[in-house]
């Protein structure tokens, strides 16, 4: 078990293991049993009868019939309220999985659009992480630009009263036809801001798409970035650059990216020396937190203690916490397996 004794074994070290999360979009935390009490709570119509209907309804093929559902989903938040508890039910859940650190995207043009104002999305979020940092897990807001929509300038204007509570942008949404030079603009005016940029390519879109995140909008990290393997060039450009990739397992195979975690580019992307990541996306939707991710991809690649050891490792050296918090973390890591 390369390591371990048996697989109940090293799904209990992962269990325990520090660990951050760097791939998380809070509306894809929405589990149905909240979007169901909110929409009761609001009065919102949904197409679905029951929780059970939700459940059934999550069957996807691609990207694009997740996104379909998905912005379903969002219409039940409304109130500042709705997404501060929203919040508070994914930090509350990653505490249990040993989380200490979270940085998460949310979309808030899947918001705005509905006439929810950005006060109300931001403030929930935000006070919902204020209040987990009393509870010693941190965290770091990214907001997203939806990619398929051409508002990106305005959302970043409509922000930059809450730019003390929001750390970076992103790039989300259907990735197919939709390069990140679209956006080469907002993201150099967020690099003005003192914003970090990250992007989500190479998921679906082709190693192009990853290439444009690097040399176009000036990434600080990689989301996803699976298709960078087909080109040693950009595999080697990341590695040299230093650069995070945050992968998600559960995800990938829930949207077809691989047919079977066994095929997962995981342990490939760490024998190349890329500072690969594991983590659970849309966890509501695509059947597991960051813990269920880990075991699935241990199990199916049958991962090595010292590979899982490294993928925690870099999930805080991929952080934008500062390197002295950073080695507090990895301190707490080497002491958690030296127990162990």
């Amino acid at each position: 078990m390369t390591g371990f004794d048996s697989r109940e074994a090293r799904a209990a070290f992962i269990a325990g293991l520090p660990k951050a999360e760097l791939h998380l979009h809070i509306e894809g935390s929405l589990e149905p049993e909240m979007m169901f009490a909110l929409a009761q709570r609001n009065g919102v119509s949904l197409v679905f009868e029951s929780v059970e209907a939700i459940r059934a309804a999550y069957g996807f093929s691609n990207l694009q019939d997740f996104l379909d559902i998905y912005y379903q989903g969002m219409a039940v938040l409304l109130t500042e309220q709705d997404f501060f508890d929203l919040t508070t039910a994914y930090l509350d859940r990653a505490a249990t999985d040993a989380v200490r650190h979270v940085e998460i995207f949310f979309d808030p043009q899947g918001h705005t659009a509905r006439g929810v104002p950005m006060a109300n999305v931001v403030g929930g979020i935000a006070r919902a992480l204020a209040e987990a940092e009393e509870r010693g897990i941190t965290s770091r807001l990214i907001m997203c630009f939806l990619r398929h929509l051409p508002e990106a300038d305005a959302t970043l204007d409509a922000a930059l009263p809450f730019l003390s509570l929001i750390h970076g942008v992103g790039l989300d949404s259907s990735e197919v036809g939709h390069p990140p030079e679209k956006f080469v603009r907002v993201f150099a005016r967020a690099r003005s801001l003192g914003l970090k940029v990250v992007a989500h390519a190479g998921e679906e879109g082709p190693p192009d798409y990853v290439w444009q995140a690097l040399d176009v909008l000036k990434v600080d990290r990689i989301d996803h970035g699976n298709r960078a393997l087909e080109d040693a060039a950009l595999v080697q450009r990341i590695v040299s650059d230093g650069l995070t990739l945050t992968v998600c397992p559960l995800s990938n195979l829930k949207l077809c990216v691989v047919d079977d975690l066994a095929q997962h580019p995981l342990r490939r992307m760490l024998a190349a020396g890329l500072r690969a990541t594991v983590n659970s996306d849309d966890p509501a939707y695509f059947g597991g937190y960051v813990n269920a991710n880990f075991v699935a991809v241990a199990d199916a690649l049958n991962l090595t203690r010292d590979e899982i050891i490294t993928l925690a490792r870099n999930s805080f050296t991929g952080s934008f916490l500062p390197p002295a918090e950073q080695a507090v973390h990895l301190a707490a890591i080497d002491s958690f397996a030296a127990t162990y």
